[in-house]
């Protein structure tokens, strides 16, 4: 009964996070369908598949920084006028984004950074232009979507978000079976995958946002009161998010590097081309048994005792030790599914083969770099709890250089391991995870620094309030004695006046 009972403490964490982490392992599949609508492709494959790979790379540095936007609903959004500041930060930030993926799919900017940097040939670099011209509206359309995700997980609907994000990943792949029997193959392949994604990110974008129109927007004030936080600027948004902004581009920004990288080591070659297919369709696979730890930072904010619906909804609050204890048993289980999938043999290979349509010969160029990804839960769930406690007390700052450890440990090894003979996809995802661990060792360090200034802080406070009752004390030691000798005057001065009666 006992521990019937200790388990039942720990549904709301479950309840919380389950959608999620489905989620996150439904985008990854939807990855692999979108990769599949590419290797589905009769001529040039892997060329299709590589263009593709550095063009959803190159926009998923434009579009991380936005979804940490989540964040800001999450935590500092308690009104609809927080919220209409918050998608007008969005807007601008989809704007430039957009203006950007223009320029680089017109000018020569993006020759340099596509052809010159990865050292592609130009059949390569012309259709990786073309994949990113294609996805200049993505940005825009993917932040808008994110707002509403977190001002849903602030109210515990994420049901509702994991709903609408797996019916992006359906939508995807029914797209993609789709577009597939149609006349594109033979036109513009690379339509296949953009077009699915698109029509994913309108799906869910529908789905949060007629969310929060039906459960939230009625009861959400006009604007806080200084009960629930007061009003949030911009500025103080913008402060909140910056710092997570450049950790998620930096996280963004490495699978392009990576991809620079192990391009350039090969000389451009087609082992080169080969390479960078080969990260493209590894990535997705790998990241699927642990990606989801990631939504293991957004326990502290949305069970933090100061939420404002934590407040109104009353009951048992979730403790400290339990969300610790979640954490780590979220850890083993994610670990545990790693081992499985990538050292069972035969297993990577058929996801591989069987999800994202590659051929046998292919899937086994797969196998080392996906074993490689069973040690990243280590320092995915330091990275997810610590930010999470940080977030919760509004320190985001701190954590801004763990992000350039991260690129600068990630860079290192990418220049270091060519000379001790690793190659190709294994160069890239064990550069990878050394950046990983670098990043992840700055943000415990960050942590290490807030609690112990947050536990000098109160045992300051307990020293001044000890300090401001000594005085106390000692006017009521001061003000006894005085009080005594008074009354013994006046009884004197009574029994005075008592004999000179009687005389």
């Amino acid at each position: 009964m006992v521990e019937l009972t200790s388990l039942t403490s720990y549904w709301p964490l479950i309840r919380f996070l389950l959608p999620l982490a489905i989620t996150n392992i439904a985008i990854d599949f939807g990855e692999q369908a979108l990769n599949r609508g590419i290797a589905s492709v009769k001529e040039d494959r892997v060329e299709m598949l590589a263009s593709y790979g550095l063009a959803y790379s190159l926009m998923k540095f434009f579009t991380g920084p936005m979804s940490d936007f989540k964040s800001v609903g999450l935590v500092l959004v308690h009104s609809r006028r927080d919220r209409n500041k918050a998608l007008l930060c969005m807007a601008v930030a989809g704007t430039i984004a957009m203006i950007l993926h223009i320029l680089i799919a017109y000018t020569d900017l993006g020759y340099y950074v596509i052809n010159k940097l990865h050292h592609v040939d130009e059949s390569v670099g012309g259709k990786t232009r073309k994949a990113f011209l294609y996805l200049a509206v993505f940005p825009l359309l993917d932040s808008m979507a994110w707002i509403h995700s977190g001002i849903l997980l602030k109210h515990k609907y994420s049901l509702l978000v994991g709903s609408a994000s797996i019916s992006d990943v359906v939508a995807q792949i029914v797209f993609v079976a789709i577009l597939l029997q149609s006349n594109l193959e033979c036109i513009e392949p690379l339509l296949i995958p953009i077009l699915s994604l698109y029509m994913g990110a309108l799906v869910r974008f529908t789905i949060v946002g007629l969310g929060y129109y039906c459960n939230i927007h009625n009861t959400f004030p006009q604007s806080s009161s200084q009960e629930m936080g007061g009003n949030t600027s911009v500025k103080k948004m913008l402060n909140f998010w910056w710092p997570l902004a450049l950790i998620l581009a930096t996280q963004r920004i490495s699978r392009p590097v990576v991809n620079l990288f192990v391009s350039r080591d090969l000389k451009g070659s087609a082992a080169a081309t080969e390479a960078v297919a080969v990260l493209t369709a590894t990535y997705p696979v790998g990241h699927m048994p642990y990606g989801w730890l990631t939504e293991l930072r957004a326990i502290y904010p949305a069970f933090d005792k100061n939420n404002p619906t934590n407040k109104l909804a009353g009951g048992t609050a979730v403790t400290k030790s339990q969300i610790k204890r979640f954490t780590f048993a979220c850890f083993t289980l994610s670990l545990t599914m790693c081992f499985m999938v990538f050292w069972i043999p035969g297993v990577s290979e058929r996801i591989l083969v069987d999800v994202i349509g590659v051929d046998a010969a292919f899937a086994q160029l797969c196998v080392v770099p996906l074993r490689i990804f069973s040690f990243f839960p280590v320092p995915v769930t330091v990275r997810a709890h610590l930010t999470g406690w940080l977030m919760t007390l509004k320190k985001t700052f701190v954590l801004a250089p763990s992000s350039a450890l991260r690129i600068g440990v990630l860079i290192i090894s990418l220049i270091v391991l060519p000379y001790l003979g690793v190659h190709g996809a294994t160069l890239g995802v064990g550069s990878l995870l050394a950046g990983f661990l670098g990043e992840a060792t700055m943000v415990a360090v960050a942590a290490c620094y807030v609690y112990r200034k947050q536990r000098k802080k109160s045992d300051t406070e307990v020293v001044v309030q000890t300090e401001d009752a000594a005085p106390m004390t000692d006017v009521q030691s001061r003000t006894q004695p005085d009080s005594v000798q008074e009354i013994t005057e006046e009884d004197e001065q009574g029994e005075e006046h008592r004999e000179r009666i009687e005389g």
